[in-house]
């Protein structure tokens, strides 16, 4: 029995090369380093994020008109009355002062 490589068990990855000015490469370092990030890390994460928030953004979703009326009906309908939600008003605004 043959045994696999390393090279062919690892997932391939592809290069991707950018050219960047010096002073948006230290801000990525930087943001990285806050962080605990590689450089390659922070920008694939920023990258993957930033795709699919557009992809994301372009998503349609078909609904009935029956759904719809419903939909529309619960967002104008006031919220029910609940223990979360009182103690959730009453609470100080988070940028209020003490």
């Amino acid at each position: 029995m043959a045994t696999p490589s390393i090279a062919t068990d690892a997932p391939r990855r592809d290069t991707l090369n950018l050219r960047i000015s010096s002073v948006e490469r230290n801000l990525i370092d930087r943001a990285a380093a806050s962080v605990g990030a590689t450089r390659t890390d922070f920008i694939l994460g920023a990258a993957r994020r930033a795709a699919e928030d557009a992809l994301l953004d372009r998503a349609v979703l078909s609904v009935s008109p029956q759904a719809y009326a419903e939909f529309l009906a619960r967002l104008d309908a006031a919220p029910l009355p609940n223990e979360r939600l009182r103690k959730t008003m009453q609470a100080p605004a988070p940028w209020a002062p003490n």
